[in-house]
């Protein structure tokens, strides 16, 4: 289990009854807080409390055609096991499902997506007969359905949401269970869920991807890419010494794969761990117009941080053999570290993000990346009122606004839902 989800685990066991006496507030009204920001206007929607309404968002969100926000948190509700939730127009949550730890799944660390109908769907990461994770959808009158539970060998705690081909069928990863090293899955309009492929949990030195933390992407002609946060058995040896140097660590430190129609996987970068790539991807893949893909390392690179403070990356599909291109190394301070969001990507190209530490306050950023690879910070988080630790990327509107949560910090230190407008 990785750091992350350690983190996790005791925010929502320990953190959040200690808590108990302010998450018991519900916010009925808007909790506004306007920050000055190199000329940006940051304002906070929601502030999450704990109890009822939830605690410590760590997805992006979606809108749908009216402006509504949807997203989960991985804590908090009536049961503290996570929730969904829905932000109007004029900032007021609801709560669409609060889990209940029992057979409808615990604790979801990816988001929803919606259908055409508006059901919304998601992973939960633990929950169900085996605690291994679901896989739900919430319809229009706030009724919950597990369409898969996980039992282990068909694969065990999701971490990312889903995606949906023209016919209904959802995509997904999970971190865990098939082989050992977590799966790629797809659950048919029936419920019936397949295992595409299965990483294999081998010894240090073997060339597959193990442990996907995102999720998949498709193309036109049905092949699904994703990437794996490690590679080896033993991730500790095998990458970590290796980040500050420039020879490459072997396999360690996570891959970039593409699944056929078939089920047969080809890996199409072994990330090194040094700047001309980076470590450990934890983010979701995004497309551009000429087919190539763009996501952050989590590490790596040329960064003053003791592991690197992580890249935005770009794979090259245009030629003969995919081409790794780093875009932007981060270096920690003001320049933000440890981005572990995927990036939204502009009709002139421009990528926009969030870093989760850095800053005078060292509480997160949001960034700006042109094209050629230059930074602009468009938010540094103080970590109070405002929040701290986005782990989340950004959902940006028609207006050129950005929407997006941090997982701490608020009013009552459990995440914050905020807007930022160029």
């Amino acid at each position: 289990m990785t750091k992350r989800l350690r983190h996790y685990r005791w925010v929502s066991g320990i953190r959040l009854l200690a808590g108990s006496a302010a998450s018991a507030v519900t916010l009925a009204a808007v909790l506004v807080a306007a920050f000055a920001a190199q000329a940006q206007t940051f304002k906070i929607l929601h502030a999450f409390s704990g109890s009822p309404d939830g605690a410590n968002p760590t997805a992006s969100l979606i809108q749908d055609a009216s402006g509504n926000l949807y997203g989960t948190t991985f804590s908090g509700g009536a049961f503290k096991y996570g929730t969904v939730f829905k932000l109007d127009t004029n900032g007021k949550e609801t709560v669409l499902y609060s889990f209940t730890g029992l057979t409808d799944g615990t604790n979801p660390l990816g988001g929803v997506l919606m259908d055409a109908a508006g059901n919304l769907y998601g992973t939960t990461l633990y929950g169900a007969t085996a605690n291994s994770g679901t896989v739900f959808k919430l319809d229009t009158a706030g009724t919950e359905t597990v369409l898969h539970s996980f039992g282990g060998s068909d694969g065990a705690n999701p971490t990312a949401g889903l995606i949906q081909d023209t016919t209904g069928n959802l995509y997904g990863t999970t971190y865990s269970g098939g082989d050992g090293g977590g799966t790629v899955f797809k659950l048919d309009t029936n419920g019936t869920e397949t295992v595409l492929y299965s990483f294999p949990r081998l010894p240090r030195g073997s060339r597959h991807g193990q442990n996907p933390e995102a999720g998949v992407v498709l193309d036109a002609a049905g092949n699904l890419y994703g990437t794996t946060y490690y590679c080896t058995y033993d991730h500790s040896k095998d990458c970590t010494p290796y980040l500050k140097h420039k020879d490459n660590c072997g396999e360690g430190c996570g891959v970039l794969f593409r699944l056929d129609t078939a089920g047969h996987e080809t890996v199409l970068h072994f990330f090194s761990g040094h700047g001309s790539d980076g470590a450990f991807p934890h983010a979701n893949l995004v497309w551009d117009a000429a087919g190539n893909l763009y996501t952050t390392t989590e590490y790596g690179g040329y960064g003053s941080c003791t592991l690197g403070c992580g890249t935005v990356f770009k794979l090259d599909l245009s030629g003969k053999k995919p081409r790794g291109i780093v875009l932007h190394n981060f270096t920690a301070g003001r320049n933000g570290a440890y981005p572990s969001a995927s990036v939204f990507r502009d009709a002139a190209g421009n990528l926009y993000g969030t870093t989760q530490v850095g800053g005078p306050a060292d509480s997160g950023t949001v960034f700006e990346l042109t094209p050629k690879g230059k930074e602009t910070v468009l938010y540094t988080f103080h970590g109070k009122e405002d929040g701290r630790y986005p782990q989340a990327g950004l959902l940006r509107d028609s207006a050129g606004n950005l929407y997006g949560t941090a997982s701490e910090g608020g009013t009552y230190g459990y995440g914050v839902v905020f807007e930022l407008t160029p």
